[in-house]
């Protein structure tokens, strides 16, 4: 009897641990905003989310990562020199277990709080790439450096007006850059183990967004959206499947991830409007279904973001527009069918990230606050909402301050920084 109540009470220990998740890159385990735990409140507590710990931080753009026990963040120090720094602490404590800092004085770049790229986890390491071109591979459990790469002297990037900020995606043994340099080098794939170069690909300028990995006819394809064009590259050796040409009228601007429902690829641009793409599914192949774009940043169609990566289920695309107006499209045609400002505060570039939890959505804005909600055709209807940590004035010092940063959601709890601390509160039910 004794041994068959272990037992019993050991499977429940591994069914616990088993259903907590990490997330370990951008926008979570799969880069598609989705949050799969179970067990998650729906509404806050009459006296607010509990906070479960906080940790002083810099100054940074970068979401927090989460993986094996463990919160990553990176941030930047102006004083008495100019650094970046990695750091890495107790998910359920917040105490600090590491940091690594290195001087990068920025150089011809603007809005200067700090990193934009989330650290990416991935057996073991932790890959940490920085404004300036700086890329680290550290031991994620000690902080010890693996090796490293100066990818501004090696490859002579065309630095980016707001400097290198797609986080690194890892396909096997390949860690697949967006950096913008030159020969043939926007696109680069190096070997996790060395840093060596496996592959690169593209003459394009660099852009923003975060590479994501597709399936199309069998073959894993990288989808990368550059300061030119939007890409589907071999992942293994670079090779281009396909490319559709998307040239800014104005700059590279393009920052939200691309958002995929089954065959249809999504891509909004704060100048350059909405491309939705026809996905072969035989073969790697792409076409243009439509493009619509206002003829302003402030008088826009379809949907026209800045920060925010949308999400696209197979009836409706939820994005939120270029001065905050969270927008409901049709992904048949991108007409618009609903539009609500009470999501976040009316403003250029006002942000909301989006993370999907079974049938639910948590909305963070730009205020610090965190939305529970429900999304369909028929509208949006908020269930509750709470302020989870104050806007700071580093990262856009207009309106007060805001959080741009997007929050890690992890172990039925959400992590959050500003440019002054990084705070974890629970969300268990």
């Amino acid at each position: 009897m004794r041994t068959t109540w272990l037992s019993i009470a050991f499977g429940l220990a591994v069914c616990t641990l088993a259903a907590a998740e990490d997330w370990p890159q951008w926008r979570g385990e799969n880069r598609d905003g989705v949050w799969r735990e179970d067990r998650i409140l729906r509404k806050f507590p009459a006296a607010g989310p509990e906070v479960l710990w906080r940790a002083p931080i810099g100054a940074g753009y970068s979401g927090p990562t989460v993986s094996a026990g463990k919160v990553y963040v990176t941030d930047r120090l102006v004083e008495p020199k100019q650094i970046e720094r990695i750091h890495c602490f107790d998910q359920r404590t917040g105490r600090k277990l590491w940091s690594h800092e290195y001087d990068c004085p920025y150089i011809g770049v603007g809005y200067q709080a700090g990193p934009r790229a989330s650290v990416t986890i991935d057996n073991g390491s932790a890959f940490a790439l920085g404004t300036m071109g700086d890329l680290f591979c550290l031991d994620a459990t000690s902080g010890q450096i693996l090796w490293q790469r100066d990818l501004d002297a090696d490859y002579k990037i065309r630095m980016p007006a707001w400097g290198i900020a797609a986080a690194p995606l890892v396909y096997r043994d390949r860690l697949i850059l967006q950096i913008g340099g030159a020969d043939g080098a926007c696109i680069v794939a190096l070997n996790t183990r060395t840093g060596e170069e496996e592959w690169r690909a593209l003459n394009d300028r660099a852009g923003y967004s975060a590479p994501i990995l597709i399936d199309q006819g069998g073959k894993d394809v990288v989808v990368c959206w550059t300061g030119d064009s939007v890409a589907g590259l071999n992942a293994q050796n670079g090779t281009v499947y396909w490319r559709i040409p998307w040239a800014p009228k104005n700059m590279p601007i393009g920052i939200s991830t691309p958002v995929v429902n089954r065959d249809r690829l999504f891509l909004t641009s704060f100048y350059d409007g909405s491309l939705m793409l026809q996905l072969g599914q035989e073969e790697p192949t792409a076409e243009k279904l439509w493009l619509r774009v206002g003829p302003s940043e402030r008088d826009t169609d379809a949907l026209q973001s800045i920060i925010s990566t949308p999400v696209f289920t197979s009836s409706a695309i939820f994005g939120c527009d270029s001065h905050g107006e969270l927008r409901c499209l049709d992904p048949n045609t991108g007409d618009r069918i609903w539009t609500d400002q009470t999501a976040t505060p009316p403003g250029r570039w006002s942000n909301i990230h989006f993370v999907r939890n079974g049938t639910l959505y948590w909305l963070f804005n730009e205020k610090g606050e965190l939305v529970i909600a429900e999304l369909s055709r028929k509208g949006y209807r908020e269930l509750d909402r709470a302020a989870i940590i104050a806007p700071t004035t580093a990262q856009l010092s207009r309106r007060g301050g805001v959080t741009w940063a997007h929050p890690a959601f992890a172990d039925r709890a959400v992590f959050v920084r500003n440019d002054e601390e990084i705070v974890c509160v629970s969300l268990k039910r």
